[in-house]
């Protein structure tokens, strides 16, 4: 089964676990809880009226659990390399293998910088439209990628693009993650029959 590493738990890292566990990857998320959203109080993210960044970050962390995301809390990544076969990520002296890489570490580069990935003149991480960077198979996403645009709802954005994209080339043509009415009711019966 295709394995997305993630690096970071803040809005950008939940959101791209969410939508790549919801439609079937394997996803393991490495998060140290450093999110700059225990300091924030969200009053401009659509939907939602006002929340403490806090709980908004219970919620994502139990959406992307509710659909089968595995995430390591506490456990803070010391290297990532890109091997023959995909990437390998060292975490809590473990070393776990992935087949794509998502980071979203806010504005720490220095995975990315040691990962070989190319910066622009701004020093941000250089990735295109799809958040996928120099090297194959890996994205960079949040503040990481945006001088001094660090925005809940644009990192969220950023990690969403990366999962549709490791989406996109595994399932093929432009995939999408788009819910109606009726498939809705089928995803949130099935969890509720899962947590019985």
């Amino acid at each position: 089964m295709t394995r997305v590493a993630i690096v970071g738990g803040g809005p950008a890292g939940l959101s791209a676990a969410l939508f790549a566990a919801k439609n079937g990857l394997d996803v393991v998320v490495f998060d140290t809880d450093e999110t700059w959203m225990h300091k924030a109080h969200l009053f401009n993210y659509p939907g939602i009226g006002s929340v403490d960044g806090s709980a908004f970050l219970d919620t994502a962390r139990q959406q992307a659990d509710d659909f089968g995301a595995e995430r390591r809390q506490d456990a803070e990544v010391t290297d990532v390399e890109s091997t023959d076969d995909g990437f390998s990520v060292s975490a809590a002296g473990e070393t776990h293998e992935a087949d794509y890489l998502v980071l979203a570490t806010g504005a720490g580069r220095d995975l990315a910088e040691s990962l070989g990935c190319a910066f622009s003149e701004d020093d941000t991480v250089d990735v295109d439209v799809t958040m996928e960077t120099s090297v194959e198979n890996a994205y960079a996403t949040g503040g990481m990628v945006r001088a001094e645009e660090w925005q809940a709802v644009i990192s969220a954005g950023d990690g969403a693009a990366a999962a549709l994209n490791i989406l996109t080339k595994e399932k093929g043509d432009h995939y999408h993650d788009f819910d109606t009415p009726a498939t809705a009711e089928e995803v949130f019966g099935d969890l509720r029959d899962e947590e019985v």
